[in-house]
């Protein structure tokens, strides 16, 4: 070993001779071409790159010297060191900034009890609770980690959306409904797995949108409602690596991005490469509470970018396009939905004005606007009676409701409060006729849970017709309009309605290993879809026991839901004026 070392250090020795001999043989024609003293001034300068080379060649040539006489184990504890030091410095530049500054924590008002003064309701609302500790303990049990369960194989789950990583999303997701249901000690055990395994420098392309609404909604409702500056720190720290999703040539940022490279893309099958309203449009909420936990007025900035580039835009017959080139800023196809793809883009609008304190005039005047193209493009009464939100593609009303839209009933009666022309009446009566409407969805299967989506043609009227639109996956827009509709009226009905949607849910979607999707509603003997979805414990089953709760619990004065049903506290600004903004006008 020693000798093999001699023998190279002579070698390293040889080639430095060779090196600098100057006896260089391009002069001749050099000085031919450009004249001599253009050879001196080469040679000056030649001569100084020289010294520099060969500076930089001894001391290369010392430090080889140096590793050459160290042992192996020597060595090897060098680049042990070495490594240590740099996964050191990636994960100080993965914890992000630190300290976050100092900020008034908002009022917290009415995160616990609620329990309803009844009997017959305060029963219904334990066996909710139970409901959700039965989907808790077998994801404890049986996928803890993953990001959702396969309850029937018993074993983790993950979709694309979440990229190739175990996130743990159902406990970041759950969070939140285990605290407001008293489950401590489950929270408890969610809070530590986040505290020791939630790590965002990974690998993984996942969508913005959901990580934002799930991840970065449900850990800044854990903070609020908890805390607990751990859920703070990790939003904060995830917030960050979406960031660059939004480098793109207009600033609406791409549905994908990559949490370790933040490279961003769009999804394959979206209109011509572009972003999605629902997707670039649900970002408000999340976006103001961190740039109002953190300084960085970038959060804000960034969406109300979004906010004034879609206001220079012209809007085929007022509405809002479900497709947006980020590159070219142009719309895709026109095609118009308040269900999928469009969705929560105008929940957001609405919510923007209720969380700002209702000083955000913009956002409420953008929500009337869209609410009223909306009104006379989309929404109909079919030959039954029942009103519906149809879909608008390229100058046609299609004549479908997806189950996603079911949640605009209690959008439409939570905005009804502040609508212009005193049409406050009428926008409530309308989250009631969409309640009804969706209502009949359910009540007109087998199994009484509703379908994806159902037609009102053809004489067949809130039923799904095509057999890829007639699973249930757990959904809660539906419950969730039962749940605004039964705050804002207390019309006994709603309480029946969930009532009868939690039994179902019991009985159809429960096995031993949780709660599963089924594939046909209308099928007396259904098969599973082996999927427990994170929303089901962050929406379903959190509006279902709201439902059955009294209002002092999450009163609507003191909390915006994001669209994920993470309560958010409303910021009672005042004077103070987020980083970034202008003073908000009333």
């Amino acid at each position: 070993m020693r000798k093999r070392r001699r023998t190279r250090e002579g070698e390293i020795e040889r080639e430095r001779e060779l090196w600098w001999n100057p006896d260089f043989s391009w002069t001749r024609d050099f000085t031919h071409a450009y004249g001599s003293e253009a050879v001196l001034q080469c040679r000056e300068e030649e001569e100084s790159l020289r010294d520099k080379i060969r500076a930089d060649h001894e001391r290369a040539l010392q430090e080889a010297k140096e590793k050459l006489r160290k042992s192996r184990v020597e060595l090897q504890a060098e680049i042990q060191t070495e490594k240590s030091k740099v996964m050191e410095d990636l994960k100080k530049k993965d914890a992000g900034p630190k300290p976050l500054p100092p900020v008034p924590m908002p009022k917290v008002v009415g995160v616990s009890d609620g329990e309803p003064p009844e009997p017959d309701v305060k029963e219904k609302r334990d066996k909710i609770r139970e409901m959700m500790k039965h989907a808790w303990d077998s994801y404890r049990q049986y996928g803890w980690g993953h990001n959702e369960l396969k309850p029937l194989a018993k074993k983790g789950h993950s979709t694309n959306i979440f990229g190739n990583s175990q996130l743990g999303a159902t406990i970041v997701d759950a969070l939140d409904t285990l605290y407001i249901m008293g489950l401590h000690e489950e929270f408890k055990d969610g809070q530590e797995w986040i505290e020791q395994n939630l790590d965002f420098g990974v690998n993984a392309e996942v969508s913005v949108f959901e990580v934002n609404i799930r991840f970065i909604g449900g850990l800044l409702a854990a903070y609020y409602l908890s805390g607990q500056e751990v859920f703070k720190l990790k939003a904060v720290q995830l917030a960050e690596k979406l960031l660059p999703a939004f480098n793109t040539p207009t600033g609406i940022p791409w549905a994908m991005v990559n949490l370790k490279s933040g490279v961003g893309r769009n999804w394959g099958w979206a209109s011509a490469g572009s972003s999605i309203l629902a997707e670039f449009g649900t970002l408000h909420m999340e976006f103001v509470h961190l740039t109002y936990l953190t300084g960085n007025p970038a959060y804000y900035q960034k969406v109300m970018h979004i906010r004034k580039l879609l206001a220079k835009m012209d809007r085929p017959n007022g509405l809002y396009p479900n497709y947006l080139n980020p590159r070219t800023g142009r719309w895709g196809q026109h095609h118009t939905s308040v269900g999928g793809l469009g969705d929560s883009f105008y929940e957001y609008l609405l919510k923007a004005w209720l969380m700002s304190d209702k000083t955000d005039t913009e956002a409420r005047k953008t929500y009337d606007d869209a609410i009223e193209a909306i009104e006379r493009h989309l929404i109909r009464k079919s030959n039954g009676g029942l009103t519906f939100i149809g879909e608008w593609k390229n100058g046609h009303l299609e004549r479908k409701m997806g189950h996603l839209a079911c949640f605009a009933g209690g959008m439409f009666a939570l905005g009804a409060d502040g609508s212009p022309d005193d049409k406050a009446g009428h926008y409530l009566q309308l989250g009631a006729e969409i309640a009804h409407t969706c209502h009949e969805s359910y009540d007109r299967t087998v199994l009484k849970l509703g379908p994806e989506a159902f037609k009102f043609d053809s004489g067949l009227e809130a039923v799904a017709v095509r057999q890829n639109e007639k699973y249930y996956i757990l959904r809660p827009e539906v419950i969730e309009t039962y749940w605004y509709m039964w705050r804002f009226t207390h019309d006994p009905k709603y309480r029946q309605w969930g009532w009868e949607a939690a039994q179902a849910i019991d009985k159809y979607c429960r096995v031993s290993g949780g709660f599963s999707g089924v594939k046909d509603v209308y099928s007396s003997n259904p098969t599973y879809d082996d999927v427990q979805q994170s929303f089901f414990l962050a929406e379903t089953l959190k509006y279902l026991y709201l439902l059955f709760s009294s209002d002092d619990l999450m009163p609507f004065e003191s909390w915006v839901f994001n669209t994920e049903a993470h309560p958010l506290p409303v910021l009672h600004l005042g004077n103070i004026t987020l980083p970034g903004s202008e003073p908000a006008q009333r």
